[in-house]
């Protein structure tokens, strides 16, 4: 299963803390795959296979705080562990075109994964996609600073990182140890 975090799609969509869903939305495109909105899973998914993978895609359509309801429904219903689950985030950490792999549990201060990581009530490592959206200057801005548009500059830079964590998903996906 791979999970872009997300805050509502029609407020939301545009701002850095949808970076996650951003990587969705082009990882199912470069598959000719739609996601389509199911209510059972406070989401929009879809499902695509890869060299004999089959995977589900979900973007969370709830507020990011409460990401882990999403996440956790869809993976119960389908048995999925949160160890098989690759995670894609914004993080404050790296700059705009930067994108780390991470394999360890925990959630470094990440509203999203913090939630999913309480309610799988678990410390078990998953892999997760850290995509950067860089910082601001104030610590008291980040609320705003996420839920903002980036700039034209910095959404070229982020749609690169998709773009080379889309190309990373693959080789994740085909020889995990090749890419950790």
């Amino acid at each position: 299963m791979i999970v872009g975090l997300s805050n509502p799609k029609i407020q939301y969509h545009h701002t850095r803390h949808n970076v996650g869903s951003w990587y969705i939305y082009t990882l199912a495109k470069s598959f000719f795959k739609i996601l389509k909105e199911e209510k059972k899973f406070f989401g929009f998914t879809s499902s695509l296979t890869i060299e004999s993978h089959y995977i589900r895609l979900l973007v969370p359509n709830i507020f990011m705080n409460i990401n882990g309801q999403s996440v956790f429904k869809m993976a119960s219903f389908y048995n999925i562990n949160l160890n098989e689950i690759l995670i894609v985030h914004d993080d404050l950490e790296l700059e705009p075109g930067s994108v780390k792999l991470k394999y360890s549990y925990g959630h470094n201060g990440h509203n999203g994964l913090r939630n999913i990581t309480n309610i799988f009530n678990q410390n078990i490592n998953f892999y997760r996609f850290r995509i950067g959206i860089g910082r601001p200057m104030e610590k008291d801005q980040i609320s705003s600073f996420v839920l903002s548009v980036p700039s034209d500059k910095e959404k070229i830079l982020i749609q690169k990182s998709i773009q080379e964590s889309i190309n990373k998903t693959l080789q994740l996906i085909i020889s995990p140890s090749s890419i950790i």
